[in-house]
């Protein structure tokens, strides 16, 4: 319990508190129901991205103390650190939930992506058409046929992730054709412009640059203002937000590319191989060359 009467839900959590997850690997979630979360607990702080769309029925909740209405052709977006509460629905209701975990690292956060959650944040409940909704659908019955058929096509994570990330992209599409691209980043108020800022310097740094100090004196703020700032938004510190990054990174060039490890440690900028092996020993419990073997290199 991190705050009073409010349990902290962590993607990890998910599969122990639902059974209508089809997939998780750790990082990307799909489930096909949410009728068994708020048996458990009254309230509850999502630790995750989730995007809820709903095909049939009335679903009804509170996040952060805001009640919300959604029905067929609906997509609602739950950002990370929100309360849920009073979750409600009717008889006819089916959905479709997708969840995105940020320990899986931050590389889909491009500048589109974080200003369209941006945006969505302030409107988080959106009515898309029934075509827009039966691309979102097939979507996931891609992934979910996916899950069923795992000897079919490549196996691994990545197609998963290719799935997701073709996902977001049309997601975003759809958003923007409602909302229209949110240019207005001269309005936001300082925390939110320096935080924006500093995801568009961790996107654009593709996991090379470390220091809390550098991206602080780039934004013309203190280590420690960053810090808060960034606890404040994702519950996370500057340098667990950059670790995060560059893991994503890490992972990536590891599992999807042909670099050796001597390359993937020059090209992220590490000063020397041990220190390379150390950070991912670290961060995924495993060296390199063993984080490769254990994942399926290649697959």
């Amino acid at each position: 319990m991190n705050e009073t009467g409010i349990k902290q839900i962590n993607l990890n959590d998910v599969p122990q508190l639902t059974e209508c997850m089809k997939y998780f690997d750790g990082e990307i979630g799909f489930a096909d129901d949410i009728r068994s979360v708020e048996t458990l607990v009254n309230a509850f702080k999502v630790n995750f991205v989730a995007m809820i769309f709903c095909t049939s029925g009335n679903l009804s909740m509170n996040v952060n103390s805001q009640r919300f209405d959604i029905t067929a052709n609906d997509g609602m977006l739950i950002d990370m650190q929100s309360v849920v509460s009073d979750i409600t629905y009717d008889s006819e209701m089916s959905c479709k939930i997708i969840c995105i975990s940020l320990d899986g690292g931050i590389t889909f956060m491009t500048k589109s992506v974080f200003e369209a959650f941006l945006r969505i944040k302030q409107n988080p409940v959106v009515h898309f058409s029934s075509d827009e909704m039966e691309l979102m659908s097939r979507y996931y019955e891609l992934a979910r046929f996916k899950i069923t058929h795992p000897d079919v096509g490549s196996n691994g994570k990545e197609p998963m992730h290719s799935i997701l990330r073709a996902y977001v992209l049309d997601m975003i599409a759809n958003l923007t054709s409602h909302f229209g691209e949110y240019r207005n980043v001269t309005m936001m108020r300082q925390g939110d412009k320096i935080f924006h800022n500093f995801i568009m310097l961790l996107a654009k740094s593709n996991g090379t640059q470390r220091s809390v100090k550098d991206y602080a004196d780039e934004l013309c703020v203190s280590p420690k203002y960053l810090t808060s700032i960034c606890r404040k938004h994702e519950g996370k510190t500057a340098s667990e937000l950059i670790a995060l990054n560059t893991i994503g990174h890490i992972k990536q060039m590891l599992l999807y590319s042909s670099l050796t490890i001597k390359e993937i440690a020059l090209q992220l900028g590490f000063e020397n191989l041990s220190f390379f092996g150390k950070y991912v020993k670290k961060h995924l419990g495993h060296s390199p060359n063993n984080y490769r073997k254990i994942n399926g290199y290649g697959k």
